[in-house]
């Protein structure tokens, strides 16, 4: 059993990774400062003597004996990372800094959760590490953009300066249940809009890609990379390398919803990627052959569900 904490345990994927290790029998500290994360996420876990949630932001110091640290908190989402862009920054950089230096006084493993936003609008298709990227440093998207890049950054050099043991994995567009129905993410969006009969809004044509990974598949391959051979660092891609279009992806919620919505045009915001796809074959060579196992259509259903639940709930 080891102590393991998790920066933006309340979030849609770090209540996902508490609820996957706390299975496994570790002891589990979850760090969040509810900006995006939500107490209802853990809720089901506040009784587990072997769990422990702390509201706390990631920018200020932290302190505990721990064995492992999973650094998942920053917002995700255009909508909320752009709401404070100053605090955005702040939360990956002075959140890299402040569990980097945990993670070296206590020689505790840390994992960085990068996102292929880093690639920003690649010039290859598709993504490998190995790529530099093509990122606008002063756009409205950059305070995620080059605050994940610059984690990296950090966490790349107190490895060399320090022999901190990181693990690096860069995620791509991830959905499923608890995400949060109000933070612009497109599979959210697509399935909240086809519920209410609402029209469902795509920006740009609609030929934009994207490679959609449900949760479960993405928390094994954060768990695999945690689990590797100190020498094996990254970064490393964890996504569904399946290529769909807006439009494929909005005509099948609306098939699957069963709904009436229309699909209406809005312009694309500025530096929206048009393509985005994992090369996963390090994943595949690194983390025991780590592939995603769960197709779009059977993540879709799981997660109309839920949001179908919290409708009703809320009404």
């Amino acid at each position: 059993m080891s102590r393991i904490l998790i920066t933006g345990g309340a979030g849609f994927i770090g209540s996902h990774l508490c609820d996957r290790l706390l299975k496994e029998g570790h002891e589990v500290i979850c760090m969040d400062n509810y900006f995006t994360g939500r107490r209802k996420n853990i809720e089901h876990n506040l009784h587990d003597t072997y769990f422990e949630f702390v509201r706390h932001d990631v920018i200020q110091p932290y302190m505990a004996e721990v064995d492992e640290i999973y650094n998942l908190a920053c917002p995700a989402s255009p909508v909320h990372y752009q709401y404070n862009p100053i605090k955005t920054v702040k939360t990956s950089v002075m959140g890299a800094i402040n569990m980097l230096g945990l993670a070296k006084r206590v020689k505790a493993k840390i994992l960085q959760a990068s996102t292929s936003e880093v690639y920003g609008d690649p010039s290859i298709h598709p993504q490998v590490e190995e790529y530099w990227g093509n990122v606008n440093p002063i756009g409205i998207r950059s305070c995620y953009d080059e605050g994940k890049r610059c984690a990296e950054t950090l966490f790349m050099d107190y490895h060399r300066q320090n022999e901190v043991k990181i693990k690096i994995i860069r995620i791509f567009n991830t959905y499923g249940p608890r995400m949060n129905p109000n933070d612009g993410r497109v599979v959210s969006n697509f399935i909240v809009q086809a519920l209410k009969g609402e029209d469902i809004t795509i920006f740009g044509d609609g030929t934009q890609t994207r490679s959609f990974q449900y949760i479960d598949d993405l928390v094994e391959g954060m768990v695999r990379m945690m689990n590797t051979p100190d020498h094996v660092i990254g970064p490393v891609n964890i996504g569904n390398p399946n290529e769909f279009t807006m439009l494929e992806l909005a005509t099948k919620v609306i098939d699957l919803v069963g709904s009436s919505s229309k699909l209406i045009f809005s312009d694309l915001p500025a530096d929206d990627p048009k393509q985005r796809q994992p090369d996963i074959r390090k994943a595949d060579k690194l983390l025991d052959h780590w592939r995603p196992k769960i197709q779009l259509e059977d993540g879709l259903k799981k997660t109309i569900q839920y949001f179908e639940n919290e409708l009703k709930s809320a009404k």
